[in-house]
């Protein structure tokens, strides 16, 4: 009966070599979406995001191809409160210079778009998966969508009354790009054909990736305030453990989104709650049979949290280089990928 069940399963399901393609198909999209983030950093660090003041979905493609295109370009910009209270007096050259990182950001989220739509076409004609599959895919491409619209409203959050985006749509931004990773991964990993049996209990690491993506969102209000650029010392934040001034801003709730010392010191907080939550895992997985199986991906998330830890004290202590900021980023997206690849394989295969 078992082997009447698995030949029935089998015609059922596309065979793993066929879906080895598109496991490695999301895995790109999944780097690519690293990259993305990346170079979004870049802009953001080297107050590039508002070069660009409108959203051209087609013929912005190209970046300006003539002297006259770049002089329009730069008049546009020179609207915009940015240029009057910040860069006011910058030359065509350096114009081009902050152009180039908005508009290689934008382009490569044109490139992602026609690498998910493109394969994803084909594979469906080639019935690589099945339709029931095809609909969470799907869903994946209008997820990646989304995030140009986001882009966009949190651009045109500084080019009215403020000389940069708002740290929430920022955050917004941020936050969706992690989702969309995650749920790539989750996918990816669903589709590997290696048997996999489910492991119970499995809320302590949902809770875990809860946990670091919540800190990865407060990371982007941190960066959108600037707030690593203060208080760049550790143990002590500003001569203290506890700082003076975490409520000075009325009412006391917006202290969390919008006081650059509140939000750096929940930032650390949540760091060492994190390593505390990991250290407790590894000791309880310890004693529970060790890190075989799926539990290997445990150990692998341990020293990526170290390594996170060590990174962001680098970063802080430094002022923001920017090599260590987008390493701090990127590893960040790392972590959160390893641990839903864990969840992943702790809830097993189903039928695709």
């Amino acid at each position: 009966m078992a082997s009447l069940q698995s030949s029935h399963l089998a015609d059922l399901q596309p065979s793993a070599d066929r879906l080895r393609p598109v496991r490695l198909w999301l895995y790109l999209i999944a780097v690519l979406v690293i990259l993305m983030v990346a170079v979004g950093g870049i802009t953001r660090l080297t107050g590039s995001g508002l070069s660009i003041v409108e959203w051209k979905p087609i013929s912005g493609t190209l970046p300006p191809l003539s002297e006259a295109e770049w002089v329009a370009d730069f008049e546009a910009y020179k609207q915009i409160p940015q240029y009057q209270f910040v860069n006011k007096g910058m030359s065509l050259d350096e114009f081009k210079y902050i152009f180039f990182w908005e508009w290689a950001h934008r382009f490569l989220g044109r490139v992602i778009g026609l690498a998910f739509a493109i394969p994803f076409a084909v594979f469906l004609l080639q019935r690589r998966f099945s339709w029931s599959l095809a609909a969470p895919l799907a869903g994946l491409f209008v997820l990646g969508g989304f995030q140009g619209a986001l882009g966009w409203w949190m651009v045109s959050s500084g080019l009215s009354e403020r000389v940069d985006v708002s740290q929430y749509r920022l955050a917004a931004h941020l936050g969706a790009a992690a989702f969309l990773f995650m749920a790539l991964i989750w996918v990816a990993r669903r589709l590997d054909p290696r048997p996999m049996t489910r492991e119970r209990p499995r809320w302590p690491i949902l809770v875990l990736l809860l946990l670091v993506y919540l800190q990865l969102v407060v990371g982007a209000f941190v960066a959108g305030l600037d707030a690593g650029m203060g208080y760049t010392t550790w143990p002590l934040m500003d001569g203290a453990l506890i700082p003076a001034g975490l409520d000075a801003i009325v009412p006391v709730w917006r202290n969390l989104f919008e006081n650059a010392l509140t939000v750096q010191f929940i930032h650390r907080g949540l760091a060492y709650l994190i390593v505390l939550y990991v250290g407790v895992l590894l000791w309880h997985r310890a004693g529970q049979g060790g890190f075989i199986g799926v539990h290997g991906w445990l150990p692998r998330i341990g020293l990526l949290v170290a390594l996170q830890v060590v990174l962001g004290i680098a970063t802080l202590l430094l002022v923001v280089p920017i090599p260590l900021a987008l390493g701090h980023q990127a590893l960040a997206f790392m972590l959160c990928g390893a641990i839903v690849a864990y969840l992943a394989d702790m809830t097993g295969k189903t039928a695709r």
